[in-house]
């Protein structure tokens, strides 16, 4: 049985074999056939795979098997990659501890433990501040502030991307509609990751967080990084152009990090870029930095973008 875990994560479940050495054989195999290359139109295209094993009983009941796989996976990459991993008790310590992390981050995610900090963007020219992003904050009861590369990573690997993304969708309309009652006029922006642009309901869902919390969608601004503006997939191009249509702002998140291509550039629906942080900190120093900034800014304002630095 063959089954997609995730965005770039498969299982293999062999339910007659129970020996170590026909297992490695296989994986061997898999590893050899993804890392053949192949051609797509005219270009030569290399990909790579890592596999882990955990084998049954040895490794743990059902639940546990597919986390103890995805250990032995993760220290097949930190070898180097393209490996075979076999998950070892030396590995249990790491695994006990992410799914005992898991079990509490579903509990928060269930029980609103979750909290959205608000940055803010503030106008050059006034002064002012003219909008916020929403970023996600995790306060564990024992551990403390939990970093949000760490709770992601595990909403990630555990498939509970979609459910984040539809509470941080949710509580940042809530936040916007909160703002305007107040007579605020705040735009609040969020962050859309690779997983969320493939879901093909996404601006579904979107337009109904803004009709249930009663704001406008202007109000609303969706970032996405570069490389992900410019991924010329079906999916991915088909979702900026529905969240365009129903009028929510979109925004390149780190421009100037990835490979823009101008005319992309041109055709997305995005009226806002930002600048990556990494040309901001070096604009004292570096006229190499102050280059830059000032093409993209040129760039943009031509465009009729704003623009945004980050970092200041």
């Amino acid at each position: 049985m063959l089954a997609r875990l995730g965005s770039d994560v498969f299982a293999v479940l062999l339910t007659q074999q129970t020996e170590r050495e026909p297992l490695t054989r296989l994986a061997e195999r898999l590893i050899d056939a993804v890392g053949q290359p192949y051609r797509m139109g005219t270009k030569e295209v290399h990909l790579s795979c890592s596999v882990g094993i955990a084998m049954y009983p040895d490794h743990g009941d059902a639940e546990r098997l597919i986390a103890r796989g995805e250990t032995a996976v993760q220290t097949a990459k930190r070898s180097g990659g393209a490996r075979l991993g076999v998950f070892t008790a030396e590995m249990d310590e790491d695994m006990s501890n992410d799914l005992e992390l898991l079990r509490d981050f579903r509990q928060a995610l269930d029980n609103d433990g979750l909290d959205l900090v608000y940055q803010p963007k503030i106008d050059a020219a006034s002064g002012r501040i003219t909008a916020a992003e929403a970023l996600l904050r995790w306060k564990h009861a024992t551990r403390g502030d939990v970093p949000p590369t760490v709770f992601v990573n595990l909403a990630e690997r555990f498939g509970l991307v979609t459910r984040l993304g539809d509470w941080v969708i949710d509580r940042a309309c809530r936040q916007a509609g909160l703002w305007a009652q107040a007579g605020l006029n705040m735009r609040v922006a969020i962050n859309l990751s690779a997983q969320h642009l493939r879901e093909p309901d996404l601006a579904q869902r979107v337009g109904t967080a803004l009709t249930r919390n009663r704001i406008e969608p202007s109000r609303l601004t969706c970032e996405i990084t570069e490389t992900l503006a410019m991924e010329n997939t079906q999916s991915t191009q088909a979702t900026l152009a529905q969240l365009g249509l129903i009028g929510v702002h979109l925004s390149i998140d780190d421009f100037g990090t990835g490979y823009s291509s101008l005319s992309y550039l041109r055709k997305l629906p995005a009226k806002e870029v930002k600048i990556d942080r990494s040309f901001v900190m070096d604009l004292e120093r570096s006229a190499d930095a102050r280059a830059v900034v000032d093409a993209v800014v040129k760039l943009a304002h031509a465009l009729g973008k704003r623009v945004v630095a980050e970092g200041v």
